[in-house]
């Protein structure tokens, strides 16, 4: 099961998609409300959202998805007691709240919408609501014995176990070919494949990971392998074989004519350089170790 979430300023609007009988709607959960449309839900949670004219954003929407099998053997009171749950674990329990169920698809999923602001005035504290919301459904679907979002992602992994494999073993065959010097070059050279690379970009213009098509499959570089993770391909990328030195960090790369910068969990590298001379003391780094930290190489 997974969950999604957001504070929003359209209480009407987002009751009246939650109630849409064209969508075959079921109510599951229904706390400290008395109306039967979206228009007399809308005013009672107005009433107390009055309480607190600083919060806009004063309804908090979550949608709860279990997996398509699992849903399949919900039944109305079932999915009341996820709702029920949910709550407890967001600790949104004494708060006007209505949650909806469509039933006009196969996959079923509620609709819950809570009010933000509670029987003092005091709005919730949406930060990383997100993030929150997700370990609650999977504490909830633990405890109801249904499929986490973990649970699903290895299933998922497992059946694509094959296809990892081949660009795993593909990244590792295209970074020892010595013509590979670029970012730009990589993508060309595993492109020639048939794995197509695909950089993420923020909106910020910055540089924050990669993902692989490849056979039908969309992977993140890190569900290949973990070895891929973070900024292991930029590192790959500009690694040579001989002993590990400690670099300053990767500040920018290149993407065609796009200068990318990484963003700061990918800009600490650790890779490869010949060996070098000591320029201050003239001597050489000697026995796997760095004069400066005195550290074993690669630890």
């Amino acid at each position: 099961m997974i969950a999604l979430a957001k504070s929003i300023a359209h209480t009407r609007a987002s009751i009246s998609y939650g109630w849409n009988q064209e969508k075959d709607a079921v109510v599951v959960y229904k706390e400290y409300l008395a109306g039967n449309t979206p228009q007399e839900l809308t005013k009672e949670f107005e009433i107390i959202q009055g309480m607190n004219e600083k919060c806009k954003k004063n309804t908090l929407g979550f949608v709860l998805s279990p997996t398509i099998e699992d849903g399949k053997k919900l039944r109305k009171k079932d999915l009341g007691e996820i709702t029920r749950k949910f709550l407890i674990e967001m600790k949104l329990t004494e708060r006007q709240a209505i949650a909806f169920v469509h039933t006009d698809k196969a996959h079923v999923h509620i609709h819950l919408y809570v009010n933000r602001i509670d029987f003092q005035g005091k709005a919730y504290d949406d930060s990383f609501i997100g993030k929150k919301s997700s370990r609650a459904a999977e504490k909830v679907a633990r405890q109801m014995n249904l499929k986490t979002v973990r649970q699903v992602q290895t299933e998922k992994l497992n059946s694509l176990k094959p296809i990892r494999k081949e660009i795993h073993l593909m990244h590792h065959k295209v970074i020892a070919d010595k013509k590979v010097r670029t970012l730009d070059d990589y993508i060309k050279a595993m492109g020639r494949q048939n794995i197509k690379v695909l950089p993420s970009i923020n909106k910020g213009g910055k540089l924050q990971g990669f993902r692989f098509e490849y056979k039908g499959a969309n992977l993140k570089a890190s569900e290949v392998s973990r070895s891929l993770g973070g900024s292991r391909i930029l590192e790959d990328i500009n690694r040579s074989n001989t002993i590990t030195v400690v670099k300053p960090p990767i500040t920018e790369t290149h993407l065609g004519n796009n200068t990318l910068k990484p963003l700061p969990f990918l800009s600490d590298g650790i890779y490869e350089e010949p060996e070098q001379e000591d320029e201050t003391n003239n001597k050489k780094l000697k026995n796997g170790k760095n004069r400066r930290t005195g550290r074993a190489f690669g630890r």
